[in-house]
């Protein structure tokens, strides 16, 4: 009796779409590729599972304060190192070759039964590929049945997975994994500028002078780091510069396009996401996406082409990538004339990896937007107004809105370039999500901007917000928003919005003072005056501790990158006679100065990941 009744389940087992009798569930080890190590993306996975009914409307802020509530240092310090990028390949070879990571052959998965009644007892597992051939040998593991298994699935075929108890059949799954491949473009707000994936590091044991300002006033007693270094900007001072998993760019993990690949990995552990990006902090659409644009910092392994072409390059492969000259076609008949006689890499449509999503944040370089916040915040009478603020001439409302034409033919260009070098087709053009910008210095109420004020900006003495041009600003902001809802209906983008409401009330003059700010919303600058170090210690700022602001203030910049270039360099680039102060100017401001936080970036994952699951999910992804 026992022996026929096992044949009868064996014999209704052997039948596809059979119901197995003891449960299999799988999931895989590392859905998101990126993350070489599988621990990180398995934090991030853990932190998910944890979130309550509420938190998970809102997934990647909800992981991203949970996480720093544990360490205000950040989470990413663990992890930039541990990519499959390869800054000397410019690429993604950090995990063997670009090719095995562009055109997997297999995924790993964990398998396990949840059938307490088999637990005790000891289970065989084997995996048979789907297609495979004659010759080929299945793959078998053995052990406790409350021991999980691992097994690399063939891709895109899959496989077969077989649990045998004591000898007998007692389940059967077949397994094939979905593998969404991920590009991201674009400028500081999607490379994750102001949050370097880990943050300068300060002591408070010494203190350091940058001279005078050009109006003569002293500058002395600030945060340094340590270390034994002789002078700002020698090598031994500049090693100890905020690290990036791309420094030349500023490409950080706390990208919000980074975070919304990997909310999308880890919400569906069945589904591998490949992410590429190669945003840069200052491109524009033309220097930057279509024309090379060596990045923003003097780095080792800057860019060595546009990031079109980089992207082109990666989804089918160097050895099969040809630059091609292209005259007029992106000019469009001299509309944008400096995309006249470039070069874009492209490759044949049926040898590359088919894009399933292009993550874009692209345009306020296009219109001088760095240089409208410059005018808001340095004053008229300062020195620094005088030498152009820090990133090129200092303008106003008047020369952005003028620039906004051209935007819009830029826009059009690069829509070509992404349906003939990216091969993404007209009729699925959706799968371009252009994000808008966050409002920078809208108060709560929606309407009014921040106040006339120095909070959060004391660590040089010409900055000082401006409530009337911060309010020109917001107005320009708002055009090149609607600028950019046009471009996404014009070219079919999908058009990524739904994260600007939330910023107001989170924006750059936020601080302790506001109702609901949490203690790091402090907005003063540590000096050292008389040996004592007023208001707090350099040392016990925690650039990823939780906040109101969501946005980096200059005295938040100089804490948390504090970036710095060489002697040398500066005199010989900036052609200063004296560069300390300069180099104070470059800390406060290159260094991330009004670009979101990390939690800033978390709400705008959260926009772009729930845009990202109606595109995929219409393409049955």
């Amino acid at each position: 009796m026992t022996r026929l009744l096992s044949l009868l389940i064996l014999l209704c087992l052997s039948f596809p779409g059979a119901a197995s009798a003891t449960e299999i569930a799988w999931r895989l080890e590392n859905p998101f590729r990126l993350f070489a190590d599988a621990r990180l993306t398995e934090r991030h996975r853990l932190a998910y599972e944890k979130l309550s009914e509420a938190e998970r409307l809102q997934p990647i802020l909800s992981i991203e304060r949970r996480l720093a509530s544990q360490d205000g240092r950040g989470w990413a310090r663990a992890a930039y190192q541990k990519t499959c990028w390869s800054g000397k390949d410019n690429g993604y070879a950090g995990c063997g070759s670009a090719q095995d990571y562009i055109f997997p052959k297999s995924h790993r998965i964990i398998v396990e039964t949840g059938d307490i009644d088999v637990l005790a007892r000891t289970c065989n597992w084997v995996m048979t590929p789907e297609g495979r051939r004659r010759d080929a040998k299945p793959a078998k593991a053995r052990g406790p049945c409350h021991q999980p298994q691992t097994f690399d699935i063939p891709y895109p075929t899959g496989a077969e997975v077989a649990l045998f108890v004591d000898g007998t059949l007692a389940g059967r799954t077949k397994i094939r994994v979905k593998d969404v491949f991920i590009a991201g473009l674009g400028d500081s707000f999607a490379s994750g500028e102001g949050n370097p994936d880990m943050a300068a590091v300060f002591t408070d044991d010494r203190d350091v002078s940058y001279g005078e300002s050009p109006d003569g006033m002293a500058l002395d007693g600030y945060p340094t780091r340590p270390g034994d270094w002789t002078k700002i900007g020698d090598n031994t001072f500049l090693e100890g510069n905020a690290k990036w998993w791309n420094a030349p760019c500023h490409r950080s993990l706390y990208s919000h396009q980074v975070r919304a690949a990997l909310q999308l990995a880890i919400e569906q552990p069945q589904r591998a996401i490949t992410f590429v990006s190669f945003a840069c902090a200052g491109a524009e659409i033309t220097t930057g996406l279509m024309v090379q644009y060596k990045g923003t910092e003097w780095a080792p392994h800057p860019p060595d082409r546009p990031q079109v072409s980089s992207v082109a390059r990666t989804q089918c492969g160097a050895e099969k990538a040809e630059e091609k000259k292209y005259q007029y076609t992106y000019s469009l008949n001299g509309k944008v004339p400096e995309l006249n006689d470039i070069f874009v890499i492209t490759c044949d449509r049926e040898k590359s990896r088919k894009i399933d999503l292009l993550m874009l944040s692209i345009g306020g370089n296009d219109i001088g937007f760095a240089r409208l916040v410059a005018n808001a915040m340095l004053d008229d009478a300062g020195a620094l107004r005088d030498l152009g603020g820090w990133m090129g001439k200092v303008h106003g409302t008047k020369e952005s809105l003028a620039a906004l034409p051209a935007l819009a033919h830029r826009y059009k260009a690069l829509a070509r370039a992404i349906r003939a070098n990216l091969h993404i087709p007209d009729s699925e053009m959706d799968r371009v999500l252009l994000t808008a910008y966050p409002v920078m210095s809208l108060l709560e109420d929606g309407r009014n901007v921040c106040p006339n004020g120095r909070e959060g900006m004391t660590v040089y003495p010409e900055f000082n917000l401006s409530r009337e041009k911060s309010a020109e600003g917001e107005k320009a902001a708002l055009k090149l928003f609607k600028a950019q809802q046009e471009a996404a209906v014009a070219n079919r983008w999908s058009f990524v919005d739904a994260h600007r409401r939330a910023f107001a009330g989170h924006g750059v003059c936020i601080g302790a003072s506001f109702e609901g700010s949490e203690p790091a919303d402090d907005l003063r600058f540590p000096r050292r005056i008389d040996g004592a170090w007023v208001p707090f210690p350099p040392s016990t700022y925690e650039p990823y501790a939780l906040r109101r602001r969501w946005f980096r203030t200059p005295n938040d910049a100089y804490l948390t990158g504090h970036y710095h270039i060489g002697t040398q360099i500066a005199k010989r680039v900036l052609r200063f006679a004296s560069v300390s102060w300069f180099q104070l100017v470059l800390a406060s401001t290159y260094s991330g100065a009004f670009h979101p936080t990390a939690e800033g970036q978390a709400v705008i994952g959260d926009a772009v990941a729930a845009r990202a699951r109606a595109v995929l999910a219409k393409y049955g992804m």
